[in-house]
């Protein structure tokens, strides 16, 4: 009797470590791979809960009593003795000292050089990269902004509402060459989630961050696949049971050129040690309707996915090369000639890419930057640009302090070409998160700030106050000219300002002239001939300058 009760404990022992691993693994989701913390965590815990169970089972043995378990010091030297007890308690130990140390030995304190190669940086000039654009192309949301934007539009659509909400991801991409932020819906709750799951999610928000437009994209076939789905739809256990050994990065949700959502998923690699040096070797393609998945060699990807390196990560790696010229201890005593990323970044359109954006700054927090770096998302690409000026927080406060009795608070600054000028760009937001004001503010003289109710009397007062502070400014963009005949003009204001719209024969594009920037436009009418230099757009061109 005593033999079965001993058998069956045991049994109902190892059935009930399996389960507790088996739940362990379903929800934790590590990888099997030993570059993955989460594993080592996993096998230690496995090791010692197995040394803990033999433990038991053996001085139970010793004590004859189940119910009254104790040791004492006869029964602890015939533990030591047992040779499983002893294997697995070694096994545990061992597997503890290799964590320990291959997280020493893969930090920055015994690899700085390697640390600091991580990235290749290289110098541009700023006029020539960052290219002026008109001011209907600047993406005046943060995300913030398009979390209520989608919100609002979440609140008109009656068929969903009450059913879905609008998840938070928000990921900044380019789409059709403008700025978009895209983000799916997701279930209300898990009785939601329990009562829609066979069609699955039915739309994802799409909001045009220069002309604010929001959009409700519906699916012909719901999204299976996603963050806020259960159990294998999830969309990290899918990708854990099929890539079981791949340790992923931040996943972002995308859209191809035909607006199929995607899930853009990252895989790490480790050059440094065990733990130390991640790169992105694979992106994993999971079609978020079926959940089909493709893997792509990360310099195979294809050009419309933007977010491959997320911005943390190409962060860290500024961090690293701009820490550790000097090596590990310099950047700790005397933490000379390093420079670190400033506190805050923002994102930037550029070569059909998604570009993060961040000051350079010296590890003394003083209050100017020595320069700023732009990183590509989908290449990792990182370039530096040396021109000295004022912090993303400072040029902030300057903002601010301009309409200081209103309240308002800046969202962190966009980098911008205007005039030739490196300029930050900067949205003043009340209480309730709208915008109510936009400032410019020169990098380099940032005593020079304008404010403005819109963005193009915004422009055109900073511009006034770069030539009375003596800058030398150009107003030479260059842009494509157009010459012909008006087949059509017609009048419209807009935010208070008189605008013509014509078009030229042969030339089915609408072109938007502002009164206010070429008044000589009102001598014009249908048959004239004319030439003028203009900014492409989606809808109408903006005409820059009328030539005759």
């Amino acid at each position: 009797m005593k033999k079965n009760k001993k058998a069956f404990a045991i049994t109902l022992g190892i059935i009930t470590l399996c389960v507790i691993l088996g739940i362990y693994y379903y929800v934790a989701l590590p990888a099997f791979n030993i570059h993955c913390v989460g594993f080592w965590y996993f096998a230690i815990g496995l090791f010692a809960i197995l040394t803990l169970v033999v433990a038991l089972v053996r001085v139970a043995k010793l004590n004859q009593d189940y119910n009254n378990i104790h040791i004492d010091r006869d029964t602890w030297i015939d533990l030591k003795s047992n040779l499983l007890f002893k294997l697995l308690l070694s096994i545990t130990l061992i597997v503890g000292v290799i964590y320990i140390c291959g997280s020493i030995l893969s930090s920055p304190i015994v690899n700085a050089k390697k640390y600091r190669e991580l990235i290749n940086i290289s110098t541009h000039e700023f006029e020539k990269d960052i290219k002026q654009i008109s001011y209907n192309e600047i993406p005046i949301l943060d995300k913030d902004s398009a979390t209520l934007l989608g919100s609002r539009k979440m609140g008109n659509m009656v068929d969903y509402v009450s059913q879905f909400e609008v998840s938070s991801a928000y990921t900044q991409i380019n789409y059709d060459n403008r700025p978009y932020r895209v983000s799916p819906l997701e279930y209300g709750s898990i009785i939601k989630w329990f009562t829609n799951r066979s069609k699955g999610i039915p739309a994802y928000m799409k909001i045009d961050m220069a002309s604010q437009n929001v959009e409700c994209v519906k699916l012909k076939e719901g999204m299976k696949y996603s963050t806020s789905e259960h159990f294998g739809r999830n969309i990290y256990r899918h990708l854990r049971f099929k890539y079981p050994t791949y340790i992923f990065d931040d996943i972002h949700f995308e859209i191809d050129e035909k607006g199929t959502p995607y899930w853009i998923c990252p895989v790490l690699d480790y050059s440094i040690g065990l733990f130390g040096g991640e790169k992105i070797k694979d992106v994993i393609l999971v079609n978020a309707v079926t959940g089909e998945t493709t893997d792509y060699k990360v310099d195979k990807v294809p050009t419309w996915i933007d977010h491959v390196y997320s911005a943390d990560l190409l962060i860290d790696y500024y961090d690293y090369y701009g820490t550790l010229k000097n090596g590990y201890l310099n950047s700790v005593f005397s933490q000379k000639g390093c420079l670190q990323t400033t506190d805050g970044y923002n994102y930037i359109a550029l070569d059909d890419d998604v570009w993060v954006y961040t000051g350079v700054t010296s590890v003394g927090k003083d209050e100017s930057n020595v320069g700023f770096v732009l990183m590509n998302q989908r290449t990792g690409e990182t370039r530096y640009y040396s021109i000295a000026g004022a912090q993303e927080e400072s040029a902030m406060e300057s903002a601010q302090g301009q309409v200081q009795n209103l309240g308002y608070k800046a969202t962190f600054p966009l980098l911008l070409n205007i005039a030739n000028e490196p300029t930050y760009f900067i949205c003043l937001k009340d209480d309730a998160g709208l915008v109510k004001r936009y400032a410019m503010v020169n990098i380099q003289k940032y005593s020079i700030v304008a404010i403005g109710s819109s963005v193009t009397d915004c422009e055109k007062e900073y511009i006034n106050l770069l030539k009375k502070n003596h800058v030398s400014v150009s107003d030479a963009k260059d842009l494509p000219e157009t010459s012909g005949k008006i087949a059509k003009i017609a009048q419209a204001v807009v935010d208070g300002n008189s605008h013509y719209y014509i078009m030229l024969e042969g030339d089915t594009s609408i072109y938007d002239v502002n009164v206010s920037d070429n008044i000589k436009i009102i001598t014009y009418t249908i048959g004239d001939s004319i030439t003028f230099s203009y900014t492409k757009g989606k809808e109408t061109n903006s005409v820059s300058q009328i030539k005759q």
